[in-house]
């Protein structure tokens, strides 16, 4: 907890979460505390909510769950199908799945924990045919990654392609007709929501077009990164994989020049700026980007969920003094 007397606010930050994140071979110089993390009346029960959560991830199951999410710096949610596997050279690999999904995530420490996507055909793509009741129907996506892609040795495979169909069963279930329909548990047809998509896109083609993105915002919108970081402040339900994040970047001095100094004309690629200081942008402007269908085109493939929604071309031209329906 930081008391800050200027502000008469007290701010706070998950210290054990930070530790833990850099590991006992990089110690962090401090311990980060964003001004975004604000703690009162209105607050009080997300923090509660968060410290709750947070312990809890030290009990029973979710304490395996916590280890790897910090091994792999994943956030794994407790529903979620999550596997480990040692190979003989003591590299791990990690089987992430949602329950019902068809594609499956992994992350390998020889890749870096660099999330790739895969499915059972993907995987065996060129090795054997897999049968149609096992594959249920689904034609192969060139797009996700193969057995070969990521150089798995025949004992890696066996062991994803099992997890395949164990989380497959699970989901499943016993097939007991006697059980019933399962009720509805919140789908995006039924709430509404942005559904999670799931599609294959290079770091570095996502990030130039997210930076791209942002600086054609910034150049219509000269004050768009202020009003976002005062829109996220003013959210007091911040998740605390959000605030984790903030902690250490908002309190270095370089990153947080750049990000309220960030235009294009001192910013032309990601190159130009350190790693942090994107992503702290990228966390103030943005709630969530959605990456879509590989066949789509980049605008239709990655949808963006703005903290500050877009002008419509109404709003455009009113703040031109144009008509609204002569410049539409």
């Amino acid at each position: 907890m930081v008391y800050d007397p200027d502000t008469r606010q007290l701010h706070w930050a998950n210290g054990t979460q930070q530790l833990r994140r850099s590991g006992q071979l990089s110690p962090p110089r401090f311990i980060g505390v964003s001004p975004n993390a604000v703690l009162d009346d209105t607050t009080m029960e997300s923090f509660v909510a968060q410290a709750r959560r947070y312990v809890g991830r030290y009990r029973d199951r979710q304490a395996v769950l916590t280890h790897l999410g910090e091994m792999s710096g994943v956030e794994f949610d407790p529903a979620d199908h999550v596997l480990h596997f040692v190979n003989g050279y003591d590299e791990d690999l990690i089987f992430w799945k949602r329950p019902g999904d068809r594609v499956a995530t992994l992350l390998l420490s020889t890749q870096d924990w660099e999330p790739v996507l895969v499915t059972l055909e993907s995987l065996m793509r060129g090795r054997i045919d897999i049968p149609e009741e096992i594959r249920g129907g689904e034609s192969p996506d060139p797009d996700l990654w193969t057995a070969e892609d990521l150089e798995l040795s025949p004992s890696e495979i066996m062991w994803v392609t099992s997890c395949f169909m164990s989380t497959r069963e699970a989901d499943e279930g016993p097939g007991d007709d006697s059980v019933g329909p399962v009720e509805c548990a919140g789908c995006p047809d039924c709430t509404d929501e942005e559904p999670v998509e799931h599609g294959r896109i290079e770091a570095d083609l996502l990030h130039d077009y997210l930076l791209a993105r942002i600086l054609d915002r910034i150049d219509a919108e000269p004050d768009l990164m202020r009003r976002s970081i005062l829109a996220m402040r003013e959210d007091g339900e911040l998740g605390p994989e959000i605030v984790a994040e903030l902690g250490p970047l908002e309190t270095e001095p370089r990153v947080v020049r750049q990000v309220n100094r960030l235009s294009r004309a001192t910013v032309s690629t990601v190159d130009d700026m350190e790693p942090g200081a994107f992503q702290l942008g990228v966390l103030y402007l943005m709630h969530r980007v959605y990456i879509g269908d590989p066949s789509l085109p980049l605008d239709e493939q990655v949808r963006i969920a703005w903290r500050i929604p877009e002008p419509t071309a109404s709003e455009k031209a009113v703040e031109n003094d144009q008509d609204p329906v002569t410049r539409t």
